[in-house]
C-alpha cells in the first residue's frame, strides 16, 4: 500500500477521532489495515501502483489477477493485449513472461470515491478506539463499500 494514502487515511481517521495526531504509529497501522480490508472487501486494488505477474505461454487470453487495470507495460513483441470497460485486463503470449502492469481504482487517497474513503476512516476510527478487539466493525462499513464490491464467480 503507498504510505501516501495510509498517511492520508490516517489524518483523516484522526480528523474524525478529533485527534491531532495524525502519525500515530497506532493510528497509521489502522489506516493501513483498513486501506486493506477494503480492497479485500471490494475485489479490486483501490490506490494505483504498479503490479507484476509471470504468465505461462498459452494459445489464449490470460486474466490479469489484479483489477481495475489502468495501463499494461508489454515486453514481449509478439504478445497482445486488452483492458475491458471493467478494467479487467488480458495477455496473449506465446512465450513465458513476466508482465507489468498499472492498477488501481484512484491516483491517490484524495481521489477516491466518497463512500470508499468514509468507510475507510469509519473502520480506521474503529481499529483505534477498540485496540484491545472485540467488537464488530461498524455495519455501515460494509454498507458504504458494497456498491464497489467486485466478486468474480
Amino acid at each position: 500500500m503507498p504510505t501516501a494514502a495510509v498517511a492520508g487515511a490516517a489524518g483523516a481517521a484522526a480528523a474524525y477521532l478529533r485527534i491531532g495526531e495524525a502519525g500515530d504509529a497506532v493510528l497509521l497501522r489502522a489506516a493501513g489495515t483498513a486501506l486493506a480490508l477494503a480492497e479485500a472487501f471490494c475485489g479490486r486494488v483501490l490506490i494505483a501502483r504498479d503490479w507484476e505477474e509471470a504468465l505461462d505461454a498459452a494459445a489464449g487470453w490470460q486474466r490479469l489477477a489484479a483489477v481495475p487495470v489502468r495501463s499494461i507495460a508489454m515486453p514481449v513483441e509478439d504478445g497482445a493485449i486488452d483492458i475491458d470497460a471493467d478494467g479487467v485486463g488480458r495477455v496473449r503470449v506465446s512465450v513465458a513472461t513476466r508482465v507489468r502492469y498499472s492498477v488501481g481504482l484512484a491516483a491517490e487517497w484524495a481521489a477516491l470515491p466518497e463512500p470508499v474513503m468514509q468507510g475507510v476512516v469509519l473502520l480506521a476510527a474503529h481499529l483505534f478506539e477498540h485496540r484491545e478487539g472485540g467488537l464488530g466493525p461498524p455495519a455501515a462499513v460494509a454498507a458504504l463499500w458494497r456498491p464497489y464490491r467486485r466478486l468474480r464467480l
